[in-house]
């Protein structure tokens, strides 16, 4: 008898180097056991030294793409990553408000984990009233700070930059922590509406950390799709980005991605 497994969708931008965006999720969906589905915003040109180009999708393409996996495959979570610009996000928040049980991963990505704005004002706003429909949101430190209006420097202010960003609608939030130069490095902070805590694994020391944010939304989503509670999911994930990172990819000339596919190695 054929196996049914959960179905996850990917709502997000193509890297043509293979570390990060829908390559990212799809490999993270497959090391899950989990069938992964795609919605393609944006074709980057890119590799580990950076992106050369992007060009968008028209947002009635992306829909399309949307529709097409939902009316016929059904899916159990799914997440959003790179929408680039406002008219992209209106149409996939609009979308998104007519879904019902399912689970929707959140990665606001605005700004790199290195503080490059990667998207304009406009589509920040509208990033912002997408954050409402997130069962987890998953803002770096400087998503964070934009969200929470506040300078994140220490670990009581990612506490209260997740109440915060909290109270915008989310249902849970992770403030993260890959960003850090310093001992928050890759210490993570979880809210709910009623528990605030760290997520902490073992700090991997590399420099090829590419694909880290998309990696981790996505393995949420998976285990969503799997039947985890959002903390249990999250707790999960964290440990898959570790071990993930512990096996990371020494290719190309810049900064190379992590190992999706670490369970074949050990």
């Amino acid at each position: 008898m054929a196996y049914i497994p959960p179905v996850a969708l990917t709502i997000a931008g193509s890297d043509s180097g293979g570390g990060a965006g829908i390559q990212a999720d799809l490999r993270t969906f497959s090391f899950h056991a989990v069938h992964g589905t795609s919605a393609l915003t944006c074709i980057t040109a890119q590799n580990t030294q950076g992106v050369s180009r992007v060009d968008a999708l028209a947002p009635e393409a992306i829909i399309a793409q949307i529709e097409a996996v939902f009316t016929d495959m059904g899916v159990q979570a799914l997440k959003t990553g790179m929408l680039l610009n406002q008219p992209i996000i209106e149409a996939v928040t609009d979308y998104l408000k007519g879904l019902v049980d399912v689970d929707c991963v959140i990665d606001p990505v605005m700004v790199s984990r290195t503080g490059a704005q990667l998207i304009d004002d406009n589509a920040i706003a509208a990033l912002k009233k997408l954050i409402p429909l997130a069962t987890v949101l998953t803002p770096n430190r400087y998503e964070a700070e934009i969200l929470s209006g506040q300078s994140i420097k220490t670990l009581e202010h990612m506490k209260t930059a997740a109440q915060a960003i909290h109270g915008l609608g989310a249902k849970a939030v992770i403030v993260k922590g890959g960003g850090f130069d310093n001992e928050l490095r890759g210490i993570d902070v979880w809210y709910d509406g009623t528990t605030l805590t760290k997520l902490t694994t073992s700090c991997i020391d590399t420099a090829d950390t590419h694909g880290t944010g998309c990696t981790l939304s996505a393995a949420i989503t998976a285990n969503l799709a799997l039947g985890h509670t959002p903390f249990e999911a999250a707790k999960r994930a964290k440990e898959y980005v570790t071990q993930a990172l512990n096996y990371s990819l020494r290719i190309g000339t810049g900064q190379g991605p992590v190992g999706h596919f670490y369970p074949l190695l050990t």
